[in-house]
């Protein structure tokens, strides 16, 4: 009887093992896709549209693009480094009343990965060049700071948070100082087939002025794999749950599409 049974179990067992081995694939392609601190060279455009303003009619679009490399540990540095570079191209009111596109502000920052095992840590440095083309598409100031992020990563997909701050040292003496905090919680949820669901709201605190919004995120996406790389389509819809100030963004649609080279 109980050889009867345990051949049973394992009969049951094999038969899954395929779908488990497929899960565990796909799980482990949606965590390197959507890690911030996976060590390998990607390029990703992000949109963030803002059809909604409090106290403004107003509409602005953020298209991001955004190349990230990693660079191996050598002889100076002992951890392995990312840099990554982010490019907006934006859209604001202007002036006389109508709208201006045109490339923003250029950021950049290098991680260096402290801690690789179990929760992954990474801080470093950054800078914000002011090339926006209009000056209502960027602050017209050299920005400064640091960005730290740490991850924890398990087949159920993403915890984590990445947190920047900036402080304005250089540029227009015209255009008024700027001081930033930001806190993005990343919270990815895999599903069956590379499917998952996703909250990346960014939490940004403007410490000059005293002002501050809180967006809630819920959105979903896929990933699959295009011979060594790997594509990763996402949306996810974004409302503030809480602010202070007037002028702030009240509803964004968030939406993106990653590659991943060679992982």
């Amino acid at each position: 009887m109980l050889k009867i049974l345990g051949m049973h179990v394992f009969l049951v067992a094999t038969s899954f093992a395929p779908f488990m081995c497929a899960h565990a694939d796909n799980a482990e392609t949606a965590n390197k896709s959507n890690n911030p601190l996976n060590l390998a060279p990607g390029m990703n455009l992000q949109d963030y549209y803002t059809p909604k303003y409090y106290d403004s009619n107003i509409h602005t679009n953020d298209l991001l693009v955004r190349g990230t490399l990693p660079i191996a540990p050598n002889d100076f540095i002992g951890v392995p480094q990312l840099l990554r570079a982010t490019a907006p191209i934006s859209t604001r009111p202007d002036p006389n009343g109508g709208y201006s596109t045109g490339e923003g502000d250029l950021n950049l920052f290098d991680i260096f990965l402290l801690k690789t095992e179990g929760v992954q840590l990474g801080i470093g440095p950054q800078i914000t060049a002011p090339f926006a083309d209009q000056d209502e598409l960027g602050t017209g100031k050299w920005q400064a700071g640091f960005a730290a992020v740490a991850i924890d990563s398990s087949p159920r997909g993403l915890l984590g948070a990445l947190v920047q701050y900036q402080s304005s040292f250089a540029g227009d003496h015209d255009r008024p100082h700027v001081e930033t905090a930001t806190v993005q919680p990343l919270v990815i949820h895999n599903l069956e087939h590379g499917w998952y669901l996703r909250s990346t709201g960014i939490w940004t605190y403007d410490l000059k002025n005293d002002t501050h919004y809180i967006p809630l995120g819920l959105g979903g996406g896929k990933v699959w794999k295009d011979g060594p790389n790997i594509l990763n389509a996402f949306i996810e819809p974004q409302w503030t749950v809480d602010h202070k100030g007037d002028g702030l963004p009240k509803f964004t649609l968030f939406a993106g599409l990653n590659v991943t080279f060679g992982k």
